[in-house]
């Protein structure tokens, strides 16, 4: 097992990708923080489904709450070997619809998706470098590559976590490893509803379907281990970012 007895701090997984990679690196021996901003019972589930998992709420845009979750998780287990940011929020907003975007929406999502991720990122630095052999994985998604997305606030937000996934690696080597997974259309709690959209992407894709969660996942936990690659965006997308 490539993650036997290393701790593992999973944002945003109650649900959908994040779950799928809790239970991912639990099976590959890891000791996973489980984590959420809401949803507190189905995390701890989560947490409890798992051995030697523990639940932590917290919303990585409150800088408090992040402090307390790296702390949660060293008090807990010692140490931190692996840090996926997949915690993100978005609004569903037509791109042309430039009126509907407002300060408070575009500054929540930034809140969470880049500046949440940056502080825990930052907060997890010492900690991470101390094993000498740290990795993180933001979760990012093909809006941030192609213009698309549930609304432009999200696509920016995405697009700003790619780099600043360049710009992490640039200066966390050589104890700690930065990459990114960009997932396509996946089937997740967020997506259920978009039915047309999963019709499309079936037609459009080389691979013709939406990508399933523990699909992402097992990506996100493939560019966790991997030794000697950084600063890298890894696409999930069944090929659509070749249309």
């Amino acid at each position: 097992m490539r993650f036997e007895n290393k701790v593992v701090l999973v944002t945003g997984s109650s649900s959908g990708i994040g779950e799928e990679t809790a239970r991912l690196f639990a099976a590959e021996g890891a000791k996973v923080v489980v984590n959420s901003a809401t949803s507190v019972t189905v995390g701890e589930a989560v947490a409890a489904s798992l051995p030697e998992a523990i639940y932590v709420q917290a919303d990585v845009s409150d800088a408090e709450a992040s402090a307390a979750l790296i702390d949660a998780t060293i008090d807990h287990h010692g140490r931190l070997d692996v840090l996926i940011n997949n915690a993100g929020v978005t609004a569903v907003i037509p791109h042309p619809d430039l009126e509907a975007v407002t300060d408070e929406i575009f500054t929540r999502i930034l809140d969470v998706n880049v500046l949440g991720t940056f502080r825990l990122t930052r907060l997890a630095m010492p900690h991470l470098r101390a094993t000498g052999d740290g990795s993180v994985v933001n979760v990012t998604s093909l809006a941030g590559l192609r213009p698309t997305g549930s609304s432009i606030p999200y696509a920016a937000s995405k697009a700003a976590l790619n780099h600043l996934t360049v710009l992490l690696a640039n200066v966390s080597g050589p104890e700690v490893r930065v990459n990114a997974v960009a997932p396509g259309l996946i089937r997740t709690p967020w997506t259920a509803e978009w039915d047309t959209l999963h019709d499309a992407v079936s037609h459009i894709a080389p691979l013709k379907r939406s990508g399933e969660a523990d699909e992402v996942a097992q990506a996100i936990v493939d560019v966790a281990a991997s030794r000697y690659m950084t600063g890298q965006v890894v696409s999930v997308d069944g090929g659509l970012t070749l249309r």
